[in-house]
């Protein structure tokens, strides 16, 4: 029987059509500045490690659900911070990274044969998940074009696009697929880079939104961006909790369990507003600088409205602003790594660090006018 490589069905990894335009900007005098991939540059917080090493010891195997001070901090952290209230810690599950967990939640949903939605702009591993699991992809933004999905990729804060979903726009989507009986799966990674007071970020899990009903419905969290923890595969659902058990079940038999020391340092992190707080204080400050670069370089600022990236445009085709850029040494992600309606933006990350987005500020006010 002839095999059908999965690899065959998967989109080309964008990150390697970005190889010259990287190569371009390394060569520039003063060294790259990298904004391209939303990886953190500043150091975890010292109370992260803390934890992390003082758990190092232990010798037995994690548990898939974690431990009752994980499920209880995953639990605390939500309604504190994001005002989700009634959440059981049995409704809770830690993830090893949401990349991951996303990737195979089509799978252990079994949507083998169903129809995924995911955003018309979207990261592009929810479309991966989709096709590793054998479902059909569906691109929409709009319930009334969501088809006969059975599972609902959303993603606000937006990755790319920084566009966030007010509460009647959530509404409405937990209402079709209700109606319909799909679950709904909320990337909320980039909840807690809020820039906007007067449209803050909403979780999916928002007594606003359910009426108390989470039925169909799981918030995906990381600690990646908010607390600089991407190195440590740190991430958790939150939701239904019957959908949860059910997860939980099959990432037991498929050995999916966050290592123990990690979750040590989970329960550090979540407990910890502050640093968090500081943390987005950062990006701040690093995003004021770059907006106003890149306004004084011609290019328009989209969105943006929360979330750790800038969503740009010169009017010109992103391929063309990416080595545009790439000649002052500044590397960004093209909009079409996102879909076809980005194919006239930049996605520019907030993550250099404060010299090197010195750097680039420096280098878009030399070059003047795109």
């Amino acid at each position: 029987m002839a095999r059908s490589p999965l690899g065959s069905v998967l989109p080309d990894f964008p990150w390697n059509s970005l190889a010259d335009a990287k190569a371009k900007a390394e060569s520039h005098p003063d060294g790259i500045v990298d904004l391209s991939v939303g990886t953190p540059v500043d150091e975890v917080s010292p109370t992260v490690q803390l934890a992390l090493s003082s758990a190092a010891s232990a010798p037995g195997y994690p548990q898939t659900a974690g431990t009752p001070q994980l499920r209880q901090a995953i639990a605390n952290a939500l309604e504190r911070r994001y005002g989700i209230t009634g959440l059981s810690v049995k409704a809770v599950l830690p993830v090893v990274g949401t990349k991951e967990a996303i990737a195979w939640l089509p799978t252990l949903l079994g949507m083998r044969g169903e129809s995924v939605v995911i955003p018309s702009v979207a990261y592009p591993t929810y479309e991966v998940g989709a096709k590793i699991a054998g479902a059909e992809v569906i691109r929409a933004d709009d319930p009334a074009d969501f088809a006969d999905a059975s599972l609902i990729f959303i993603n606000s804060p937006s990755n790319p696009t920084g566009a966030v979903l007010g509460v009647e726009q959530l509404r409405a989507i937990v209402a079709w697929a209700r109606e319909h009986d799909a679950i709904v799966a909320s990337d909320e990674c980039y909840m807690a880079l809020a820039w906007d007071d007067d449209n803050p970020p909403v979780s999916i899990l928002d007594p606003r939104v359910t009426d108390g009903d989470m039925t169909g419905l799981i918030a995906m969290h990381s600690l990646s961006k908010s607390a600089n923890m991407a190195s440590y595969r740190a991430g958790f659902f939150a939701g239904d909790a019957e959908l949860i058990a059910e997860l939980l079940e099959v990432r037991k038999h498929a050995g999916l369990m966050v290592p123990g020391p990690i979750q040590a340092a989970m329960v550090a992190a979540l407990d910890d507003d502050q640093t968090e707080a500081l943390q987005a204080q950062r990006y701040a400050v690093r995003r004021a600088k770059l907006m106003r670069a890149l306004s004084d370089a011609g290019f328009t600022i989209s969105h943006s409205e929360a979330g750790m990236y800038l969503w740009a445009t010169s009017g010109n085709n992103c391929r063309e602003d990416v080595a545009w850029l790439a000649d002052l040494g500044i590397l960004v992600a093209p909009g079409d790594f996102y879909g076809e309606v980005g194919a006239e933006y930049i996605r520019v990350g907030l993550n250099g660090t404060d010299e090197r987005v010195e750097a680039a500020c420096a280098r878009l006010a030399a070059a003047g006018q795109r």
